[in-house]
């Protein structure tokens, strides 16, 4: 550079993001391989979402990376984006193997030659990376000043820090976005209990291609969205308040086996005593996923029961060695933090489903409940005996859950084996079922009879028990699919009679209840579920914000949809909705821009799919949500 004609120095104003992976050496030193595959990927997906907000990768060397924006907006929103992505992928690694980025964003002058940047901008960037935490973002007072009042986040003043190599003290702010955009709204007591407004115009213009949404990821409540939920830093949990009726949260039990390959073991114990509580109707019972972000952490048991708004937590441990099996646990009072009981149980493999009675019989003997007859018989039926199919069920659930495909055609294999040991097990069929409907939603398996193959297995289940909550809302969605609504609305209505506390038969029927016209029962049903689950799934979003645009509250649903892709920015369905509700209020510059963004997500994407694919009970919804889309510009690319 010195060798060159000052005056011939190319310099402009950037904003630049700095990045690099805490930790990096320790990483390589345990598994090279591991970590560069994971690197790599970490890396494409940054180097996309950069593309996608108008940025450029200046340099990526080892575990670093440097861009650069135009905006100093679209480095924030960009940074955001990426970390909230990479939550999600760590959640689905070992802790030992997650990787966590620190990123620097900075703005000032910098000095270009042969497309790379110079200059003090560029260095004050990569001493604020230093400044952040694993999976945090630090800007400095510049960058504030300009997006302080431009973006819903929260920002913590640091103070002035001296850093290396730079003469003045910067001014550093933590950015925090736990309290801003990826905060589910429906959390604040205002929406949970917002009553339904009269419909506006256009109102019966709904959501488009429901294949994902109700992919609802469904049945399982798609435990495969809920990994996004793990990373602690995602949520600001609201205080809510307590319910009418004894309420608990039921904590992951440690696996104290020392083979981390048990831990789908301990995790099935969990889920099962969930499942068996969630049966109780004079309980209240926190969702599987709100009580697995606390997996792996150490918690403050009142802490926990104010973010739940449970009055009761439930700890326990695991530990299975051979043929036998201790399950320790502790009922813990949240508003006191004083005990209720602890107990031991101890026997062999072969009475691990008295040894669960045994837990769930205390803890309703504890709080006092009264149960029903139904429930009485309930809660002592178990679908098989042989503990090695429970076993394969058990590891099955733990693939599923891991919604790959990869890991898809695991739990299939895991899911047959168990019915091989156990043609009558109703839950291998239920869970096989939706192994099988998934793979079709998410168009993984392209033999054309699989849906009929997993309404089969769905109907063989129910045959063999007919109590089992799961396996109703998945022949409820079948039905749904196949256009035969009342029959959908049955099952999905029986799934919530099982399962009075399972927050996504809530749900997902509040999410049908809006495709047959019936959107405010299907909105009390959505808060019902997220009061259950508050620490639901991003779809729980995309499933309120349909249903307020029906409603005709069309700023609510946008406001909500949004936040729904802060989580999600690929969620397809979401964009038809936000699409929808842009052309709802006039708004068709919007709506002209989101269709773009929607053929590029979906360059195949058709009416003749869509409609196919939509569920709705009146024709006259599709006619409406076709006009609309044609208002937009989108006749030409989509039509057939």
């Amino acid at each position: 550079m010195s060798e060159k004609d000052p005056s011939a120095v190319r310099r402009k104003l950037a904003a630049i993001l700095s990045a690099d992976v805490q930790g990096y050496s320790r990483l390589m030193g345990d598994d090279e391989v591991a970590t560069i595959r994971t690197l790599t990927a970490y890396r494409e997906l940054m180097a996309r979402t950069i593309q996608q907000h108008t940025g450029r990768v200046v340099d990526s060397p080892g575990d670093n990376l440097l861009a650069e924006f135009s905006s100093v907006v679209d480095a924030v929103q960009c940074a955001v984006e990426v970390q909230t992505e990479l939550a999600v992928r760590n959640a689905e690694l070992p802790i030992e193997r997650q990787m966590h980025y620190r990123m620097g964003i900075n703005v000032g002058d910098v000095v270009i030659e042969d497309e790379r940047i110079y200059g003090d901008g560029v260095n004050i960037a990569a001493r604020l990376e230093s400044l952040a935490e694993g999976g945090g973002i630090c800007i400095s007072g510049a960058v504030h000043e300009q997006i302080a009042n431009k973006l819903d986040l929260v920002f913590t003043y640091q103070g002035e820090q001296r850093v290396k190599n730079i003469a003045k003290p910067i001014q550093v702010y933590q950015v925090r976005w736990e309290a801003a955009d990826l905060v589910p709204p429906t959390l604040d007591s205002d929406l949970l209990s917002l009553e339904p407004k009269p419909p506006g115009p256009g109102s019966l213009i709904t959501l488009g291609l429901v294949v994902l949404v109700i992919l609802g990821l469904g049945a399982f409540a798609l435990k495969d969205w809920y990994p996004l939920l793990s990373s602690p830093a995602f949520w600001n949990p609201p205080r809510l308040p307590l319910p009418d009726k004894p309420s608990i949260a039921v904590l992951p039990f440690t696996n104290m086996s020392g083979e981390p390959e048990q831990e789908y073991f301990s995790d099935g114990i969990t889920e099962d005593i969930i499942t068996d509580l969630s049966k109780i109707s004079g309980l209240f019972v926190i969702a599987r996923n709100s009580s697995f972000t606390y997996k792996g952490r150490a918690v403050d048991v009142e802490q926990v029961g104010r973010d739940l708004g449970v009055r009761y937590v439930l700890e326990g441990s695991v530990r299975r060695a051979n043929d036998r099996v201790r399950i320790n646990v502790q009922l813990l009072d949240a508003t006191t933090g004083g005990h209720v009981w602890a107990e031991r149980y101890d026997g062999e493999m072969r009475d691990i489903f008295a040894l669960q009675d045994q837990v769930t019989q205390q803890i309703v003997q504890a709080l006092q409940i009264t149960l029903t007859a139904d429930e009485q018989t309930r809660l002592v039926q178990r679908s098989t005996d042989n503990l090695q199919a429970y076993d394969f069920v058990l590891r099955g659930e733990s693939y599923l859950w891991r919604t790959t495909q990869e890991s898809l055609v695991q739990a299939r294999r895991l899911f047959e084996q168990a019915i091989a040991l156990d043609a009558q097990y109703a839950a291998a069929y239920a869970w096989l079922g939706w192994a099988d409907f998934f793979g079709f939603i998410m168009q993984w398996e392209q033999d054309p009879q699989v849906s009929q193959r997993a309404h089969a297995l769905v109907q063989r289940a129910v045959a063999l028990d007919d109590s089992l909550p799961v396996a109703h809302r998945l022949l409820g969605y079948i039905y749904l699919f196949e256009k035969q609504h009342e029959r959908a609305i049955s099952e999905l209505e029986r799934a919530v009679a099982l399962g009075p506390n399972d927050a996504d038969n809530y749900a997902w029927f509040g999410s049908a209840l809006t495709f047959v016209g019936r959107p405010q029962e299907a909105l009390r049903l959505i808060q019902q579920a997220i009061r259950l689950n508050p620490r639901y799934p991003f779809i729980y979003l995309h499933f309120l914000g349909h249903t307020y645009r029906v409603l005709g509250q069309t700023e609510e649903s946008i406001a909500v949809l949004k936040r729904a892709l802060a989580h999600n920015p690929d969620f397809l369905p979401a964009y038809y909705n936000l699409l929808l509700a842009s052309v709802d209020l006039g708004r068709l510059e919007e709506a002209r821009a989101l269709a773009t963004e929607i053929l590029r997500l979906s360059p195949d994407f058709s009416f003749t799919t869509m409609t196919q694919a939509l569920p709705y009970k009146d024709p006259a919804d599709l006619e409406r949500i076709l006009a609309a889309f044609r208002e937009a510009g989108l006749e030409e690319n989509v039509s057939n």
